[in-house]
């Protein structure tokens, strides 16, 4: 992007997050869009794609975009939290915390759970200018195999999951992304364990070295977006922060797709 789509672009983000565009609203017309915001038509798009890719923007008819958000089920009134009447640790170390909890469910006598809590994550894709993504292979001892990896760390003590995110992606890779948004905070295993799982999607990167986080780091690969779903279905990807963040990368690349079709 030129400086001009590029102020574009945040210009327009800055609304979406700020609320101005509110959740399940439709964005002014292309024609509107390019008269206000002094822009031609194909640069327009250019940044409309990358909101959608984003996950910032949705597509609904030919060349319609909305703000994802809006849904038309509504959140049950009619159950209850279960209760929790006290915990005690069991193992605790800088890795893992192992805690029984008491517990109790509407309408059922209170138990102990076991509650394991990890740490908080931070989870990176990034793309650039040639639908590729920034990967690693790797090797995971636990497993015992070799797979495909996104860059990610530990949120430390004090730190914006945003810094977390670009400062592994530099440690692990040697690249340093020109953007990061964040996508979604997820529980990968919300039965029982507590691990809060940031993902975001940067756009473009800049080498600035080589990887300095070395027990971490494997080869690094730019990866074809269309090569994905085959490294799925081998088993080849590894992590369910990457899988959500490429899944979700996919997901609105083929929404997108499915509507330029019609």
């Amino acid at each position: 992007m030129g400086p001009k789509t590029t102020k574009v672009y945040e210009t327009l983000r800055k609304r979406l997050t700020s609320g101005e565009y509110a959740p399940g609203c439709k964005l002014p017309s292309e024609r509107a869009l390019v008269e206000e915001l002094g822009i031609g038509r194909t640069a327009l798009r250019q940044v409309l794609a990358r909101l959608v890719t984003e996950g910032a923007l949705e597509v609904r008819g030919r060349s319609s975009y909305r703000v994802p958000g809006a849904v038309s089920i509504e959140r049950p009134t009619d159950v209850e939290p279960w209760r929790i009447h006290g915990e005690r640790d069991l193992y605790d170390n800088r890795w893992v915390k192992l805690q029984l909890w008491d517990v109790e469910p509407p309408g059922m006598k209170p138990f102990e759970h076991h509650v394991v809590k990890l740490h908080h994550v931070a989870v990176t894709a990034v793309l650039d200018d040639q639908d590729r993504v920034l990967m690693m292979w790797r090797y995971r001892f636990v497993p015992q195999q070799f797979g495909w990896e996104l860059p990610g760390g530990i949120v430390d003590a004090g730190e914006e999951p945003a810094a977390t995110a670009l400062r592994e992606v530099v440690e692990e890779t040697g690249w340093r992304p020109k953007t990061l948004e964040h996508v979604v905070t997820y529980q990968p295993m919300v039965g029982m364990v507590d691990s809060p799982h940031e993902i975001f999607v940067g756009h473009g990167a800049e080498k600035v070295g080589s990887p300095t986080d070395l027990e971490e780091a494997g080869h690094i690969e730019w990866v074809p977006l269309a090569d994905i779903p085959g490294l799925m279905a081998r088993g080849e990807l590894m992590g369910s922060g990457t899988l959500v963040a490429l899944l979700h990368i996919l997901a609105n690349r083929r929404a997108q797709g499915v509507t330029a079709a019609h």
